[in-house]
């Protein structure tokens, strides 16, 4: 009698490294201007962390006789009214404002994520007072709420980040909420808590990750505007104190009393700001269209 074999499944499982690959080729062709935001925002990561090495002139060092200069092979973006080299500042310049933005931004998403999560999931009371909080602070003009705090305790690089983040923080809180919520209807939450999962392990291991894009898209839009939320602070004089340069600053304090003798101080800060907050909110766009469920096939 002839043995019978049993025929066995072939599967071909796609390594991981490909299927990364593939989305990220996907990605670019589907978004070619977010693709583009991305780059320019990788770049300026670069810039804000080998400028000061890599900046041509010192952008620390005044000379009066090289005050206002316009453009040249010398000085590419100019001199300002102390003489110092405005390329060597914008390049200076956006690791404070850049950087100032990122840490911004960090702390701003964590405490939207740790209040939207208890404050969806929990529900009753502590939903109630957390949102009551949440509708005090948007009732209050963002920009005076900066001014107002950093005029009370003072202006300091992680003093103007912490109050950025703690105001885009509580606010964004609402729209990780209104994703837990959603979150929380789904058959698996219900499936857990029959079986007697504990709250805690369900609200970080079954709802945290479904509400990860919702994430990921607000840290996208926050940046930007973390960035333009201290460009504006120091366009007001408000910002991080002087030497060191701000975009917002050198647009601002330094440039305004010789916008007609040397708009250069100006408009070359002011280009660096608008393309970089430009590239992070095409960005930005282009992550809702791609991780945002109600969006695709649009």
């Amino acid at each position: 009698m002839a043995a019978s074999a049993t025929s066995q499944p072939v599967t071909f499982e796609t390594p991981r490294g490909n299927r990364r690959l593939t989305a990220t080729k996907r990605f670019v062709r589907a978004q070619p201007l977010a693709t583009f935001g991305l780059l320019v925002l990788m770049l300026a990561l670069v810039v804000a962390v080998v400028g000061p090495s890599v900046a041509p002139k010192d952008p620390y060092e005044t000379s009066i006789l090289n005050s206002l200069q316009t453009p040249s092979s010398e000085h590419w973006f100019g001199t300002d009214n102390l003489g110092r080299d405005v390329f060597s500042r914008v390049l200076v310049a956006t690791r404070f404002s850049l950087l100032l933005g990122v840490t911004a931004t960090v702390a701003g998403i964590a405490l939207a994520t740790v209040l939207g999560l208890f404050s969806g999931y929990v529900g009753g009371t502590v939903d109630t007072v957390i949102q009551r909080l949440v509708d005090a602070a948007m009732g209050i003009p963002f920009l005076l709420f900066l001014l107002m705090v950093v005029t009370m305790i003072g202006a300091s690089f992680m003093t103007i980040a912490l109050v950025i983040g703690f105001y885009n923080g509580v606010t964004n809180s609402r729209v990780v909420r209104g994703s837990v919520l959603g979150v929380k209807q789904e058959m698996y939450i219900d499936a857990a808590r029959s079986v007697g999962v504990p709250p805690g392990i369900i609200l970080f291991r079954h709802v945290l990750p479904n509400v990860m894009a919702t994430v990921i898209i607000i840290t996208s839009l926050t940046l930007g505007a973390s960035v333009l939320a201290e460009s504006s602070l120091s366009f007001l004089g408000y910002g991080v104190p002087p030497p060191d340069p701000t975009w917002g600053q050198m647009m601002g304090i330094e440039a305004r009393p010789y916008i007609t003798k040397g708009p250069w101080m100006a408009v070359f800060p002011g280009i660096a700001l608008t393309i970089v907050v430009f590239s992070i909110n095409v960005l930005g766009d282009g992550l809702r269209d791609v991780l945002d469920p109600r969006l695709r096939g649009r």
